[in-house]
């Protein structure tokens, strides 16, 4: 096989391997790309940036080294020996300055968007955001709503349009509450209250997931987000309210012992200051003028 033909055949390669690529992604639903919300809209601008300016070095970088090992191969006697490219000013000022530009573009963009998305900053929106208080277990969700005093397992229930305030914690081991196609990850730890700003634009359900491997019943924390209109979802509150048992320490207790494979469930109350117990056992008294006190959260 001459060396034109090599050349011919790994291009035909190349492109066939571009073109399955693309296929495959314009037949397949990738959550962070088929976003719902303002932030996974914002973080999918910041994904596409990243990759097309990525794309612009590695792209030339995978073709030269196609190019200069198929033509300066040593059985090829045809390519020009040029040893003058050695310390050519005009040749390393290309290669260098072309990187020192992409990195100074994405150290802006990161620079920006660290800021614009960062998880404890509230959404702007016509109306206040719903609170949800969310507890990792194992292996499961739990989701409480402190202003409505209600609590479901498995599943969130949002209005569209309106900002949701994620407080994030832990009554297991470290863990990440994840929902790709609204945007934001963050981890969930004992004795620590994070945050996360999210919204729904459009209506649908949306899969969220653990996306921190926190033991054998990992992959089964799984939950879903339903985004209703809010009429909807004001009728499916007052559902909620009007059958289901009492979220206590007690059926806590129960609901926290380690298990898989849990339905979804909803509680019609919730003995309140759940939320705050949770925190509370794993954080060591506070002393003040000789006195402990413990933390107290609503």
């Amino acid at each position: 096989m001459s060396g034109k033909t090599k050349t011919l055949f790994v291009s035909a390669i190349l492109v066939i391997a571009v073109a399955a690529a693309a296929y495959y992604l314009s037949s397949v639903k990738i959550p962070v790309l088929e976003t719902a919300g303002p932030v996974g809209g914002n973080e999918k601008h910041l994904i596409l940036i990243a990759s097309i300016l990525s794309a612009i070095v590695v792209i030339p970088v995978f073709a030269l080294t196609i190019f200069i090992t198929a033509k300066y191969r040593a059985d090829n006697h045809k390519a020009d020996y040029r040893p003058d490219w050695d310390g050519n000013r005009l040749i390393e000022l290309t290669w260098w300055a072309i990187p020192g530009v992409i990195i100074t573009i994405l150290s802006v963009v990161a620079w920006n968007s660290a800021h614009a998305l960062d998880p404890f900053k509230a959404l702007a929106g016509s109306q206040p955001p719903l609170k949800i208080q969310v507890i990792s277990l194992d292996w499961k969700w739990l989701f409480i709503y402190p202003d409505q005093g209600i609590a479901t397992v498995n599943k969130i229930d949002v209005p569209i349009g309106q900002p949701v305030n994620f407080h994030v914690t832990s009554d297991t081991v470290m863990d990440s509450f994840w929902v790709p196609a609204l945007g934001g990850q963050i981890y969930s730890m004992p004795g620590m209250d994070t945050q996360l700003n999210l919204q729904a634009d459009k209506a649908g359900s949306y899969q969220g997931r653990s996306a921190n491997i926190s033991g054998r019943g990992f992959s089964a924390m799984d939950f879903t987000v339903t985004a209703l209109p809010s009429g909807e979802f004001d009728g499916w509150m007052n559902q909620v309210k009007s059958s289901g048992p009492l979220l206590d320490l007690k059926a806590y207790d129960t609901l926290a012992k380690p298990g898989t494979d849990v339905a979804v469930s909803h509680y019609s109350s919730v003995q309140p200051g759940l939320y705050g117990s949770v925190l509370d056992k794993y954080m060591a008294p506070v002393q003040h003028a000789g006195q402990e006190t413990e933390h107290q959260h609503d």
